[in-house]
């Protein structure tokens, strides 16, 4: 999932984060008057010294465009910085619509909370319940897949199918079928015990979205307006973008900052089909943080609740959320991808800090994010190559190879004229950039490739240095 290792992260950003239900909507929801956007402020104090950074990294190529907002307290500012469209120079504003990818998630799991306490599914269901009876979930050991597991991604389900073979890699959900899906879910045999292990699932929360379809017999789109867009006032978040909206939709780019396809999510639509601009979703972050009254207080507060521990670094998985420790600090969050877009959102409720950040190019969202969350925008400083440094086609034919992580993931390392090039297993090829004789830099993501030589000279190992945490892998 998102412990934070390049394998979880590029999995959940470029995969997921590649980066949704029966009996209708209730009348509750559906008298409630939409609540206002949330009001917004040009940018002042504390938020200039974040905008100037913001600006700095464009200007620097680390990016194309971003829209973030800023909550402290009851300060509240909305940046828009850069590109929508370059080949038209048009400028990101609070109206650009962006592809959130896997925050969508958090969507899925609010609808999901929404209904669990108005009593329509509990989360002990077990998921086969919802499917149709010529579809048989996997089981093991006995026990069953319930919502809850699917929700926190501890279904034991891999990351996606393995029938999940796109037609085209630039629009990779486009063609998956639920028929598909349920021939690989009457196929599967799990590998390990249900509900002990947090492993990020795609799979798993786009059949919950599914399930939900199912059961109230409604898109998942059509759902999500009724039970959270329109109760929080969200007039400008879509699946299909309305054709007079179509102009305000950002180009998304591609980790070699090129125009790259919008990613069309059908059956797993729960796992990252959403778009939105900075203004509906700095009401959703509002609304998150308990900053509006809304009829959705209880279940995002529900979502919220931690529900089981994600990895050993005090992490924990509420209902698609994660909450982490920042500098001391709870911070709740998600983030999200797509082929040409990066986001991410998070608060702590505590001391009225919430970041969102909409990225319609690779820039590292995440960064962003925690920059603002920990005060700390000396972390915007772009990430820049060692120009100085020219190293010839040999020495950099010696790092090429592949070298084993774990069991089931490599790291590829390619040349393609004076270039370096890093791919891991069902990830794109990314561009690393020279810092040092031995070591490269990614700039999609915070992270640094060191690599190692033997007593003979021969490179035998490289170390990925990604957030602090160094993780060795051999050269095969």
């Amino acid at each position: 999932m998102k412990t934070f290792h390049l394998k979880n992260s590029l999995t959940c950003l470029a995969l997921s984060s590649m980066m949704i239900f029966g009996q209708g909507c209730s009348n509750t929801l559906s008298e409630k008057q939409p609540q206002p956007k949330a009001k917004t402020t040009q940018v002042k104090g504390a938020a200039n010294v974040y905008k100037a950074a913001l600006e700095k990294r464009i200007q620097s190529g680390n990016g194309i465009g971003l829209a973030v907002g800023i909550i402290d307290n009851d300060q509240h500012d909305i940046m828009t910085i850069g590109l929508a469209d370059t080949a038209k120079g048009q400028k990101i504003d609070k109206e650009t619509l962006f592809e959130i990818g896997s925050i969508t998630k958090t969507f899925t799991a609010i609808i999901l909370a929404d209904m669990v306490i108005k009593g329509e599914v509990k989360l002990e269901d077990h998921a086969s319940k919802y499917l149709p009876t010529s579809v048989t979930m996997p089981e093991y050991g006995g026990a069953k897949i319930t919502l809850k597991d699917l929700a926190t991604h501890t279904s034991a389900l891999p990351p996606l199918p393995d029938d999940f073979i796109p037609a085209d890699m630039k629009n990779p959900y486009a063609d998956y079928t639920s028929e598909q899906m349920y021939a690989f879910l009457s196929g599967y045999k799990l590998e390990r015990p249900i509900g002990k292990e947090v492993a990020y699932s795609n799979l798993g929360m786009g059949l919950l979205g599914h399930i939900l379809e199912l059961h109230t017999g409604k898109p998942y789109e059509q759902l999500v307006a009724e039970r959270i867009l329109s109760p929080l006032g969200m007039p400008d978040s879509f699946i299909t973008i309305p054709a007079h909206k179509a102009e305000n939709f950002a180009i998304g780019h591609d980790p070699l900052g090129q125009p790259t396809s919008y990613w069309d999510i059908a059956t797993l639509a729960g796992a990252g089909a959403l778009r939105s601009d900075i203004s509906d979703m700095s009401t959703y972050l509002k609304a998150n943080m308990g900053l509006i009254d809304t009829p959705l207080a209880a279940a995002i507060k529900m979502s919220h609740k931690f529900q089981h521990k994600a990895g050993e670094n005090g992490s924990y998985i509420g209902l698609a959320w994660l909450t982490q420790d920042m500098d001391g600090k709870n911070i709740t969050w998600h983030n999200g991808g797509t082929g040409g877009f990066r986001t991410f959102l998070g608060f702590n409720s505590d001391n009225k800090r919430g970041a969102i950040v909409l990225a319609n190019s690779q820039d590292q969202a995440d960064l962003i994010g925690r920059s603002i969350l920990t005060r700390k925008p000396e972390m915007l400083e772009p990430v820049v190559e060692d120009t100085s440094l020219n190293l010839s086609v040999e020495q950099l034919e010696r790092f090429v190879g592949d070298y084993q992580l774990a069991p089931e993931f490599i790291i590829s390392i390619t040349r393609t004229g004076d270039e370096l090039f890093l791919q891991a297993t069902g990830q794109p090829k990314l561009p690393i950039f020279v810092k040092s004789e031995m070591e490269f830099i990614l700039k999609v993501v915070d992270a640094s490739v060191i690599f190692e030589e033997n007593d003979q000279g021969e490179i035998n190992k490289l170390i990925l240095d990604q957030g602090g945490v160094k993780q060795p892998a051999s050269k095969l």
